[in-house]
């Protein structure tokens, strides 16, 4: 029986997600889908030019949009002034829904009150968890980045690393801060702050590599995107540095390099999960005045990922849904 099982399960954990999206596409094709009016629901992100955690935060909004009907827009822009302008557009469209980041929350809080003036349900992911209640959003959905940065300083002490290097790819993106913080405050050990341009990766290695050639004690650098990992990892082997490249999120690439050993854990705050929860979310309040938290965040993560997990989610990451 006990064999049985294993194997079901196995079969499950390889094709059971891919086999939901199938069904939930030939669902959509046949008209079999929520008896629902067709809501229309704009998600407006932070999100720079090829980061590919926001593919992996849209691919769980599709999926939700899918199963409930909803007519789903993605825009995004890395300016915070651009990202308010993608908002107002969202508003004079007259959305049923609104999805937002607030990772530069004063940027954002005028814009979100026109919303919410204008009888629009606010919902917001990933950045601003703090912010949210006050704006006036349903909940928030996200990691709590301050918690975050702890698990990432307590995981340092395990593998009795001294001195960090974490590294900033926004400027004045709260949530980078958040986490740099929270490192430091359970790290035992010495934290420096790097700032580079995310933007330009070039600059960004340049950067890296002249900090780890300069100082030699460095053990550790955190990168908070997962993009940023194997940028990392080639100017750590540009400065002969005997760093561990550690990061946040997770992609193909960051499940291929903990596989590896090139780097050494990822902090996944599962982004398929925040654009499913948000849109789902945005259904359920739309259908039934639903609303999940109690005032609190809807919490995605933290989850640290090592060699130990990389190959059970390989599958997932190579389909854009971890």
């Amino acid at each position: 029986m006990a064999a049985v099982v294993a194997a079901t399960v196995a079969g499950c954990s390889s094709t059971g997600g891919l086999r939901a999206e199938e069904r939930a596409k030939q669902a959509a094709a046949n008209g079999k889908v929520v008896t629902t009016p067709r809501w229309t629901v704009a998600m407006v992100t932070h999100s720079g030019a090829g980061d590919t955690f926001w593919d992996i935060v849209q691919n769980g909004a599709k999926q939700a949009a899918v199963k409930d009907n909803i007519n789903f827009l993605y825009s995004a822009s890395d300016q915070s002034d651009q990202q308010a302008q993608l908002v107002q557009a969202a508003i004079d469209q007259h959305v049923d829904g609104l999805i937002v980041t607030l990772a530069k929350p004063d940027a954002m809080k005028d814009v979100v009150a026109k919303a919410e003036r204008a009888g629009i349900p606010v919902i917001t992911i990933n950045s601003g968890a703090e912010e949210s209640k006050a704006f006036g959003a349903l909940t928030h959905i996200g990691q709590d980045e301050t918690i975050a940065g702890q698990a990432v300083g307590d995981e340092l002490n395990k593998r009795g690393r001294k001195h960090a290097l974490c590294v900033l790819h926004e400027q004045g993106n709260i949530g980078h801060e958040q986490r740099c913080a929270g490192v430091k405050q359970s790290f035992h050990g010495t934290v420096d702050n790097l700032y580079v341009n995310g933007t330009n990766m070039p600059d960004v290695q340049s950067a890296l590599q002249a900090k780890l050639q300069s100082d030699k004690s460095i053990d550790a650098v955190v990168t908070l995107g997962a993009p940023f990992a194997a940028t990392a990892v080639k100017a750590k082997q540009q400065a002969g540095s005997g760093a561990e490249i550690d990061t946040f999120d997770l992609n193909t690439q960051v499940a291929q390099g903990l596989s590896d050993g090139s780097l050494g854990f990822a902090v996944d705050q599962q982004p398929y999960l925040q654009g499913y929860e948000a849109v789902d979310l945005m259904w359920l309040y739309r259908y039934n005045r639903d609303a999940l938290g109690g005032g609190k965040p809807v919490l995605t993560g933290p989850q640290i990922v090592t060699k130990d997990d990389a190959e059970a989610l390989r599958q997932y990451t190579q389909r854009g849904t971890r």
